[in-house]
This record gives structure tokens, sequence and C-alpha cells, in this order.
């Protein structure tokens, strides 16, 4: 169920009390702990007992060496199943916690409470958590839904202009793969402000939740959800490993530009219509230069996929603007072109 918080956090305490949890745990990192646990403190409105368990900001951080840690503690704070943990920041918390919530004596229930536009939009959303290892991402984890996801649009204000465009990129594929009203309001914006983009969160969220209440286990349509990932994750992970991390949001911004051309490759969509799409992408996002990987690298990492079976790469690509296709098996010749066609951008 996923609520917009009023300035009282009304939805929250009503949970609460309706559940009466044994304890509460709130997962934060240092981040959210300085500007998120405040506002939320001021708020909740429960004699229950709660403490407060921090983590290191990052993707660093969704490693199984921070997960086996917050076990720890759980047993340490003796949680029994009756716990309840709020996980209350963005992608890598809600990621973590509710793989943490979701393994811990085979199951503990937990809130989303994100506070990126990343988080909010995407990441809190669907019950799939997981961390990273050897510098594949979201290699491991489970499918486990949160109890609620609370959003809270003015914790958008405590973050940077970078955090609030790596969210956006999501909102765009939203509308790319199934709404194409939302993605004309939200190309129509002049700029990336947390004023400008509030109204739209919601819609956003209801798109993806939609998509998710279709296919939970990601068996057929909760796959249109991948575009742009295929090569972004790949993408990403190489960077990861080089030690360069870049914000998810940009990277799913080039594979977007990728697979749509792709698309076009592919005699999905016409030329002008990927045109159309790329143009808009790029006035919000900066390029990223992929010089230092060569093509093969990337497309490795792209078989490697979860998502991909049988050493074939699925593809989720566009048919037109509001509608995607997922499943799709395209040429090898394709995948390179479409590669280099995203390296010629910017000369």
């Amino acid at each position: 169920m996923i609520s917009i918080l009023d300035e009282e956090f009304s939805s929250l305490n009503q949970y609460i009390t309706e559940q009466n949890p044994s304890q509460i745990f709130i997962l934060v990192d240092e981040n959210t702990h300085e500007y998120c646990i405040p506002t939320l403190l001021a708020n909740l409105e429960t004699e229950i007992p709660f403490e407060i368990i921090e983590i290191e900001a990052g993707e660093d951080a969704k490693t199984i060496a921070t997960a086996t840690q917050l076990w720890e503690i759980l047993a340490e704070f003796k949680a029994d199943r009756k716990s309840l943990l709020l996980n209350l920041g963005g992608g890598v918390i809600t990621d973590m916690g509710g793989f943490v919530a979701s393994t811990y004596k085979r199951g503990v229930k937990f809130l989303n409470i994100p506070t990126t536009l990343l988080a909010m939009c995407d990441a809190s959303i669907g019950g799939k958590t997981g961390i990273d290892h050897q510098f594949l991402k979201n290699i491991v984890g489970t499918f486990a839904n949160a109890e609620h996801i609370l959003v809270y649009p003015k914790f958008l204000e405590t973050l940077a202009f970078v955090e609030l465009r790596s969210g956006f990129a999501e909102m765009l594929k939203h509308g790319l793969i199934a709404c194409e009203n939302h993605w004309n309001d939200l190309i129509a914006l002049e700029e990336i402000t947390a004023e400008n983009i509030a109204p739209h969160i919601e819609n956003s969220m209801m798109i993806k939740e939609n998509v998710v209440v279709k296919d939970f286990k990601e068996e057929n349509i909760r796959k249109i959800l991948n575009f742009g990932h295929t090569i972004g994750h790949a993408v990403e992970s190489l960077f990861l490993k080089a030690d360069k991390i870049i914000p998810h949001g940009e990277a799913v911004a080039l594979g977007m530009i990728a697979e749509t051309h792709l698309a076009h490759l592919e005699n999905l969509i016409p030329e002008e219509t990927a045109t159309e799409i790329i143009k808009n992408i790029r006035r919000f996002y900066p390029y990223i230069s992929i010089e230092e990987f060569k093509n093969e690298e990337i497309i490795s990492l792209m078989i490697n996929d979860k998502k991909n079976n049988h050493g074939k790469i699925n593809f989720s690509l566009l048919t037109s603007i509001g509608k995607c296709n997922y499943d799709y098996k395209v040429s090898s010749e394709n995948i390179e072109k479409s590669l280099i066609f995203y390296r010629n951008l910017n000369k």
C-alpha cells in the first residue's frame, strides 16, 4: 500500500497502533540520520521501544558484510518476529533493509519510508530486496513486500540536485513504458526541482505499483520495468568495478538512450520517435563517457544479468511512447550498433 504522509505522519502512527509491534528498529544512513530522523521522531507517537541503526551511506554499504552486521544487531537486541523495521532512506536503505527483514528469522515486517526520489518512485516499490556482490548489482536478494510505503515529499528538499536527477530517470522510464501522458507531463518541465517534481510522484509510483501487482515475481509483464536497465546496469557495474560510482539514474538514462536506438534498429519504433525520446532524455542528463570499457565487457555483464537465461540477453524495448515489449531477443550486431551509436553521440 502506498500513502503520501501528511504533516503529522498519521498513516505511520495509525499503522503502528494497529499492529502493536514488540519493538521498532529504524534503519538509516548518516545522511538520513542527520536530515530525516528529526522529522520522523518529532511525529512518531508511540510508547513502543525503538532503536536507531545507522549504516554508511552509498552503494558501497550494500554488501553481505553489512547485512551480517545488521542480523547480529537485531539478534543482540533480541528482535523477534513481531518486531518492525522502518527503512528510512534511499534505495540502498530500502534494498538492504528489506533484504535483512525478509531473511531475519525467516521474515519480520518492514515499512519503507523513502527519502530520495529514486527510492520513492522505484526502489521502495515492488518487493525487490537485494545486495551487491563482487561488483554485480542486486545479485543476491529476495522478493518481499513492505507492509506499507509511506512517502513524505518534503524529504526531497534535503537532496542534492544530482540525487533528484537520478530519480527523475525512473519517472521518465515509467512514462515511456506505460503512460504517454506521464512522459509528456515530465518532459514539459523546465527544470528538475523538488517543487516541480512533487505533483508527479504519486502517479509515477502508481504506474510501477500497477505493473508489479500483475506480476510480482517478474515472470512476464513486470519485465518492462527493466527498460534501460539491461545496458544501464552493465555500465553501472563496470564503473563500480573500476571504483567510479555513477548515479543509478544516470546509468539508466544512458541505458534508455542506447535501448531506444536498439528498438529503432529492430524496427519496433520509427526513427523520428527514437530521435524525440533521445533528445528529451539528453536535455536532462549529462553524457557519460564509456570509452574506458570495451563493448565485449559490457555485453558480457549483460549476459550475466539475473533477468536472462540460457545465455541469451532478454531486452525490454519500446514499441511506442507509452508501450513496451519484454523478453525481446535482438541480434548481437544490433547490440554492438546501439553501443557504438551511444559512443558517437558526443563526437
